[in-house]
């Protein structure tokens, strides 16, 4: 909060001086009305209350001007804490690259940017009205202890006997806060999880399942928001009731003083203006107290994101990562990818998603260009230079284009070479304003099929030295299949390219083969050659096809279905 703070500090000094001028002028108008009372209405001088009244006047301008000035500047001082807490935590996210969905739940992620930045914002909201709370109670404080010594000692002793008792009833809603905020984050990342499996929910007829347990959580939630109500309204009833008290001690004590004629008729009116004053400043420090209770659960719940650090040690990178004209070397799997190879990787998916995290530099397992550990080397140039596509295919809002090149550095003719090479031309030209056209988060009216086309074309007109995909074609068919093994082939021609797949289609077309069995490279070569000489290997791809290879040596059916374009 601090450093949200040193980011608005004008805007936030700024409203803490016009809440002075604000709070501080309501102070003053008792004094005014003294002054009128005493000096004007008892002795009849009209020209007395004349000038006291525009002196009222003039309070009222300030005050209704500087309380005008105050909440602008509140509002920008709440949105722009509540923004700058959703960048930073966005900003940070992408530093944990592909490590972040491993710890940090969506619906975490979804709560900072909703419920946790609203109550970071809040407390920045009130802070103007807070610092002319205070000053306005110092100020009426030295007036009544000149008017009266009683009631000035009672109002030091009071305020912060009534702030402290508060801050006791605030120990309860924190904790239930805090409780109410974490069963809030699971809440939501179970729903996110429904929404995203909407579809595979209702082909398993899995929604009366789901549904039930989402009623079972929301129903939690529901309680904790109960207890939380009902510290909330303790904490009302308090700052009613405190305040209450004060002023009718106040006015009791002004009364018995008028009647005892040590204090004038406009100080009596004074002692009672003051005392219903007080209301407001104290119910302001009950709100702050409130409030900040709010922020700090969230500010706990961000700053947990942001102490999360990337497993890859970047912090000491080593040098440019020059040519990657050397191999790339798997220590964990024993597997080099050799310089400007189409190479496929056959491996359970699991292993096959981790070794592409590998190969990518997002793990801290040792992968070595030119003797050097990845994870030694510059981040950013290891980002650019080696693309990994995993096998959740993701697009963004918005235009078809932006999706595709979301730097806007190609024409619609790399863009096209690209979804060609990806055989996805045909999902472009069904679409009514082709690129140009607004898609949905994600591409959910894209098929599964479509979606990894359109992520396999944004990755070849990404154009990196080294390209890695995971499960490219799991959801195509085997026509379309064949046509993006060998144009992706082809599209990539001289540079290296690293499929972890165990389709036969995708297998014949590769300069070499790699089987990893029991985490370690068991075999190597081409597919022909892995079919003819191990068994486990053969096992695997008859799996994959649902046919028995006929004999030792691949059957052509096996390795060549569906070739034709």
């Amino acid at each position: 909060m601090l450093w949200l703070a040193g980011r608005i500090a004008w805007p936030l000094s700024a409203a803490a001086f016009c809440g002075v001028l604000w709070l501080g002028s309501q102070a003053l108008m008792p004094v005014v009305i003294r002054e009128a009372i005493d000096d004007g209405l008892v002795p009849g001088d009209m020209d007395a209350v004349l000038s006291w009244s525009a002196v009222l006047l003039g309070l009222g301008v300030v005050q209704a001007v500087s309380g005008t000035v105050r909440r602008r500047l509140n509002m920008y001082n709440s949105l722009s804490a509540g923004f700058r807490t959703v960048q930073l935590v966005v900003g940070h996210a992408n530093t944990l690259g592909a490590t972040l969905e491993r710890r940090v739940d969506e619906g975490e992620l979804v709560s900072v940017g909703t419920s946790d930045m609203n109550a970071l914002g809040h407390a920045f909201d009130i802070v103007g009205r807070t610092v002319g709370a205070v000053i306005s109670v110092v100020l009426v404080s030295v007036v009544l202890v000149r008017q009266s010594a009683t009631l000035g000692m009672m109002l030091i002793v009071a305020v912060p006997a009534i702030v402290l008792t508060m801050g006791y009833t605030l120990r309860p809603l924190h904790r239930r806060q805090s409780a109410y905020r974490d069963l809030q984050g699971e809440l939501t990342s179970r729903l996110t999880d429904v929404v995203a499996g909407l579809r595979v929910l209702r082909g398993i007829g899995g929604e009366t399942p789901f549904a039930r347990s989402y009623r079972e959580r929301s129903q939690r939630v529901r309680a904790a928001g109960a207890r939380v109500a009902g510290a909330e309204a303790l904490i009302r009833a308090a700052q009613v009731l405190l305040p209450g008290l004060l002023v009718g001690t106040v006015t009791w004590i002004g009364a018995r003083a008028a009647l005892d004629g040590s204090v004038s008729p406009g100080e009596l009116v004074a002692f009672y203006a003051y005392a219903a004053f007080l209301v407001e400043p104290l119910g302001i420090f009950t709100e702050t107290a409130d409030r900040f209770a709010r922020a700090h659960v969230a500010a706990r719940r961000v700053v947990t994101v942001l102490r999360m650090r990337p497993k890859a040690a970047t912090e000491h990178a080593d040098g440019p990562m020059g040519t990657l004209a050397t191999a790339l070397v798997d220590e964990t799997t024993g597997l080099t990818i050799t310089p400007g190879t189409f190479h496929v990787v056959v491996a359970p998916s699991a292993e096959g998603v981790r070794l592409a995290d590998r190969l990518g530099g997002y793990d801290e397992a040792p992968v070595r260009h030119d003797g050097r550990l990845l994870t030694a080397l510059a981040p950013d140039e290891v980002r650019r230079r080696i693309l990994v596509v995993d096998n959740r295919p993701r697009l963004f809002r918005g235009p078809l284009r932006a999706s595709l090149d979301p730097h806007a550095t190609a024409d619609d003719t790399a863009i096209t070479a690209a979804l060609r090479a990806a055989a996805a031309e045909d999902i472009v030209d069904l679409l009514p304003d082709g690129l140009d056209t607004d898609i949905t988060a994600d591409g959910r009216h894209f098929s599964g099929g479509q979606r990894q086309r359109l992520v396999l074309a944004r990755a070849l007109l990404a154009d990196p030295d080294v390209l890695v995909v995971v499960d490219p074609t799991s959801a195509v068919d085997a026509h379309t299949e064949d046509l993006i093994g060998r144009r992706l082939r082809a599209a990539r021609s001289g540079r290296t390219t690293v499929l972890v797949s165990s389709s036969p289609l995708l297998l014949n077309q590769a300069d070499r083969v790699s089987f990893l069995s029991g985490g370690r490279v068991a075999a190597a070569g081409t597919h022909r050659e892995l079919l003819a000489a191990s068994e486990d290997y053969r096992l695997v791809i008859q799996r994959e096809t649902g046919e028995a290879p006929p004999g030792p040596l691949p059957s052509t059916d096996l390795v060549t279905r569906g070739s034709a374009e």
